[in-house]
């Protein structure tokens, strides 16, 4: 049996309908079964309680788990709520630690955490220093594992490029955080859960391996590609950092805040991926931005999933 934590969230239910299509006998952990049990069914899995802001539940809903997936974020990401418990220290940092020693204590053969490119003990940001503590709780542990770090995950229900695409529809003009220059690689979720099926194999991979799209592009070329898989027109209105920041400063203190100061920051960062090694061991025929998109932007597409 593999278990899912984080199972209903946008890489967590790419990779549970990868894994049950592939056969897998699948349970997703949730901290709200009440609340996300129907969209997991739907997923074809079944919903078991459980939350690592609540060590002691952990083991109750790992138990008869041979695999274990991590594709957890907090429900404000990537908004922190510290009041909440909502931090990328609690999730990745510790809540990472303490699912894999319950992974551990009851006898899994192997964890795979979905961690990101950047991670690193040093790192300036937060973020990137959370996911790092995870990574090295992991591989200091008793467990076969393999880490994935991907870069900018885009698909039907994420939430950085959707924003765009819902301003491409409603607004004369798509709002651009600072001169749109990052670089992005876009991957497409279901090569992410690709991945996370190949790694969830008892034995074979394990290791660190980065993900990201076979495209390196700009935020403005990645604009610009949507528009043209919607067949859309607009211009792309460029806003300094300081006044998104600023913005950022009045939404964070909204009950489910989509903007802060912080997220500002990581939604202006460089996301590229060194994929060598992936390419390497993966079986994996990584999607084009253009024709990802288009399996669910293009006029006619369905979107995947329930």
């Amino acid at each position: 049996m593999i278990l899912v934590a984080g199972g209903s969230g946008f890489i967590g239910a790419a990779a549970v309908r990868r894994l049950v299509a592939d056969g897998e006998d699948v349970l997703v952990m949730t901290a709200h079964p009440s609340r996300s049990g129907r969209r997991i069914a739907a997923l074809g899995a079944r919903a078991v309680g459980g939350d690592v802001l609540d060590e002691a539940s952990l083991a109750p809903a790992l138990s008869g788990a041979d695999v274990v997936v991590q594709a957890l974020t907090f429900p404000t990401f990537p908004v922190q709520r510290p009041r909440r418990g909502y931090t990328f220290e609690a999730f990745d940092g510790r809540g990472t630690s303490r699912l894999v020693d319950a992974a551990v204590a009851v006898g899994a053969r192997k964890f795979v955490f979905v961690s990101g490119v950047g991670a690193s003990a040093d790192a300036s940001q937060a973020w990137y220093r959370a996911k790092w503590e995870g990574e090295e709780h992991l591989r200091r542990a008793a467990i076969d594992h393999v880490i994935l770090r991907p870069s900018w995950v885009y698909g039907p229900e994420d939430r950085a490029l959707n924003v765009f695409v819902w301003c491409s529809r409603f607004l004369p003009a798509i709002p651009v955080v600072g001169d749109g220059s990052q670089a992005l690689q876009p991957v497409f979720v279901e090569d992410v859960a690709r991945a996370i099926a190949q790694a969830a194999r008892p034995g074979g991979l394990s290791g660190t391996f980065e993900i990201g799209g076979p495209d390196v592009l700009s935020m403005n070329e990645v604009l610009r590609t949507m528009l043209a898989v919607r067949g859309a027109r607009r211009a792309l209105l460029h806003i300094p950092r300081w006044m998104a920041k600023a913005g950022g400063a009045v939404a964070q203190l909204w009950p489910w805040p989509k903007l802060s100061p912080e997220a500002v920051e990581f939604l202006t960062e460089d996301a590229v991926a060194d994929t060598e090694a992936l390419r390497g061991h993966f079986d994996l025929d990584l999607t084009p931005f253009r024709v990802g998109l288009a399996t669910y932007l293009a006029k006619g597409a369905r979107r995947p999933g329930p």
